[in-house]
C-alpha cells in the first residue's frame, strides 16, 4: 500500500500520516525528517541541504530522489509507506513515477490535505519539535504542549520551534507551495486514486480517507 499526502505547510498532512501509520502498519516517510536527520549530522547531504532549508526553499531534486529511493529500499517498507509531503513540484513527480515503475510498486491513493491560511499560519508558528533526530516528536504550545516547557515527553530532549516555522519564512513556504506544488492537484487530478479533504480534525480525516480507500 503506497499513499502520497498532499497539501500545504500545516495542512495536517504529518499528523494524519502518523495515525495512519498506526492504523496500515506501514512507514511514514517524511524527505524534511530525513533531512533534518543529514543536518543534525553534519553529514555533506545535510550541510547541502541546511542552506535551502534555513529559508524556505525547496532542496534540489537530486538530494530529495537519493533519500526517497533509499528509503523506500528498506526491509519496513516492503508493505507500502506513506510519502508525507512528496513530492513537492511537477518534476518530483515525474522522478517519483518512474522510480515506482523502476521499483515495481504502484499508488493505492494520492490524497490533498486541505485548511483556511488562517489556520495554516498558526498552526506552523505553534509548532515545537524535538531535536532529538530520532525522536522527532510533534508538539503544540496551544493543543499539546510538553509536560515539562521545552522538554520531549518521550526523550527528554529539548523540544525547539524549527528554523522554518517563524512567520516570515511560513509566508514564504506558502507562497513556494502556491507557485510550485500547487499544480499537483492537476497532475494527479487526473489519477482514479486521488482525492481531496478537509482537514480541521485529523482523526474525522483518517476515518474519511479510510472509508475512500475502502470504496475504492
Amino acid at each position: 500500500m503506497l499513499i502520497i499526502m498532499l497539501g500545504a505547510p500545516g495542512a495536517g498532512k504529518g499528523t494524519v500520516s502518523a495515525i495512519l501509520t498506526r492504523e496500515f502498519g506501514i512507514p511514514q516517510i517524511s524527505t524534511g525528517d530525513i533531512l533534518r536527520g543529514e543536518v543534525k549530522k553534519g553529514s555533506d547531504l545535510g550541510k547541502k541541504a541546511d542552506e535551502y532549508m534555513k529559508t524556505g526553499k525547496l532542496v534540489p531534486d537530486d538530494i530529495i530522489m537519493g533519500c526517497v529511493e533509499a528509503r523506500l529500499a528498506i526491509d519496513d517498507c516492503k508493505g507500502g509507506a506513506i510519502l508525507d509531503g512528496f513530492p513537492r513540484t511537477i518534476p518530483q513527480a515525474d522522478a517519483l513515477k518512474a522510480l515506482l515503475t523502476k521499483m515495481g510498486l504502484k499508488l493505492d491513493a494520492v490524497v490533498n490535505l486541505e485548511a483556511p491560511e488562517e489556520l495554516l499560519i498558526r498552526r506552523l508558528t505553534s509548532r515545537r519539535t524535538c531535536a532529538n533526530p530520532s525522536c522527532q516528536a510533534i508538539y503544540n504550545i496551544y493543543t499539546r504542549p510538553p509536560k515539562n516547557e521545552g522538554v520531549c515527553d518521550i526523550c527528554g530532549s529539548p523540544v525547539l520551534q524549527r528554523d522554518d516555522e517563524t512567520e516570515e519564512v511560513i509566508k514564504n513556504r506558502l507562497k513556494i507551495y502556491r507557485d510550485t506544488t500547487l499544480p499537483l492537484l492537476d497532475y494527479y487530478g487526473r489519477e482514479p486514486v486521488f482525492f481531496s479533504l478537509s482537514c480541521i480534525d485529523a482523526g474525522e480525516t483518517v476515518d474519511e480517507i479510510k472509508k475512500k480507500m475502502k470504496k475504492g
